[in-house]
């Protein structure tokens, strides 16, 4: 579709899939089984948590709000890239399109914000043991919670106004999904407003995220290094899931916004499928075994309930 003229698009077509015959079964039983396995995960330890009151505390409903994001953002994915792969034709409504904006950035937006609270409270929990049960209690824990899905769906939902009302002069999103970026890209309108408000939702809120987590790790490491050796295991066996999960999250993050932003036409196409489902895919898919690994609570409740009191 021509590019210096204005239209009014009814959908989009997804232009990074690519033709690989029958191997399509291939990817849609791999993709069928990650998200499975997602589900489950997820789905058990939110089970565990919830039906468990030994584990209602706060970090254990954080871990709680993460696992629904999930479960929350994998299914605004996978259900419709599994239709996808089985389709020869590669379009979506915009109305649907727009809701699968809706999905993803919301997921990434509380992913965030909850490693952030989690990272506080992290913080609290290792360098005032003593207070911890006054300064975060299961009430506070919930009012954090309740803030984190708000905020962030309130942002998205005005991103996804202010690129609703753009002009757009083409209709090709060369991804396998639907992603904001590459809709303010197509517009042939003014998009000033979209950037400005960009630049600045990024240096008020996710520069304060960034902080508020550097921080809190930079407490925690001066009371490793100077506090008993009980404080250093404590600290360690707390802290290394949520480091994992942190890590995980933002390399997959970064390679999006990356991919977004810049030219990578000499990357491979299937490379660079994989790098864009990479933030929602490996975090849903690895935080659960993360944490129901190192976390002792969670690790003893599981096997109680797989093979019989332990």
């Amino acid at each position: 579709m021509s590019n210096s003229t204005s239209l009014t698009v009814s959908y989009f077509i997804l232009g990074a899939y690519l033709h690989v015959g029958y191997l399509r079964y291939l990817y849609f039983m791999i993709t069928a089984l990650l998200y499975i396995v997602i589900v489950v995960a997820n789905t058990a330890l939110i089970v565990v948590i919830c039906v468990n009151r030994s584990l209602h505390e706060p970090m254990y409903l954080f871990l709680c709000s993460l696992f629904v994001n999930e479960l929350y953002g994998s299914t605004g994915l996978f259900p419709f890239l599994l239709l996808q792969i089985l389709s020869d034709i590669h379009t979506v409504s915009a109305p649907l399109c727009f809701l699968q904006v809706f999905s993803l950035f919301s997921y990434g937006n509380i992913e965030f914000y909850n490693l952030t609270v989690m990272s506080y409270d992290r913080y609290l929990a290792i360098c005032y043991p003593l207070q911890y049960n006054t300064r975060m209690t299961s009430n506070k824990a919930a009012v954090f919670i309740a803030l984190t899905w708000i905020f962030s769906l309130v942002h998205v939902v005005i991103m996804i106004s202010l690129s609703a009302s753009l002009q757009l002069c083409g209709n090709i999103i060369s991804k396998v999904y639907c992603d904001n970026y590459s809709i303010v890209k197509l517009a042939c309108s003014d998009t000033t407003v979209n950037n400005v408000y960009g630049l600045v939702y990024t240096f008020s809120i996710i520069v304060a995220l960034i902080v508020v987590m550097f921080f809190s790790y930079i407490r925690i490491l001066r009371v490793c290094f100077s506090g008993s050796k009980q404080t250093r295991q404590k600290a360690f066996s707390t802290c290394t899931p949520h480091l994992a999960a942190l890590l995980n999250f933002s390399f997959g993050a970064f390679f999006e916004i990356t991919q977004s932003r810049f030219d990578m036409s000499s990357v491979p196409n299937l490379l660079r499928i994989f790098l864009s489902l990479y933030f929602i895919t490996f975090p849903p898919l690895f935080n659960p075994l993360i944490y129901g690994l190192n976390l002792t609570k969670i690790r003893i409740i599981c096997k109680s309930l797989l093979f019989g009191k332990v």
